[in-house]
């Protein structure tokens, strides 16, 4: 299995493989045909509460990290939907709209279901 991120705006490709939107919002400004999204799981995103708390700043990306794990802890239906999509296919890649690259939810999210791949 291979989890892989990626920008909603950048060009999908084959390599891509099922392509997971996890974010609560759709993307601005990217079409439905544009973001080729295979699957939009709304609710893997973090809360509203804590993305508005977060609203991508660097400095408070531990603190993100650590409180979006505590959201996917309590959330296992969708974080099992989400693995059960991981084991159906080679290749999965997150899709996300953040400009930042590094500090973002999608980050988090594939650095999660690495470390608890084996629960």
């Amino acid at each position: 299995m291979t989890v892989r991120i990626k920008r909603v705006y950048e060009p999908a490709d084959d390599g891509d493989g099922f392509r997971v939107l996890v974010d609560r919002l759709w993307p601005r400004g990217v079409s439905k045909d544009r973001a080729h999204v295979d699957l939009w799981l709304k609710d893997v995103a973090p809360s509203t509460d804590l993305r508005n708390w977060f609203h991508h700043e660097e400095r408070l990306f531990d603190e993100f990290e650590a409180r979006y794990r505590a959201e996917l802890d309590a959330n296992g239906d969708v974080v099992a939907e989400l693995r059960d999509v991981v084991g159906q296919h080679p290749v999965v890649t997150l899709v996300y709209g953040a400009k930042d690259e590094t500090h973002n939810q999608a980050v988090v999210l594939r650095d999660y279901l690495a470390a608890t791949a084996s629960s």
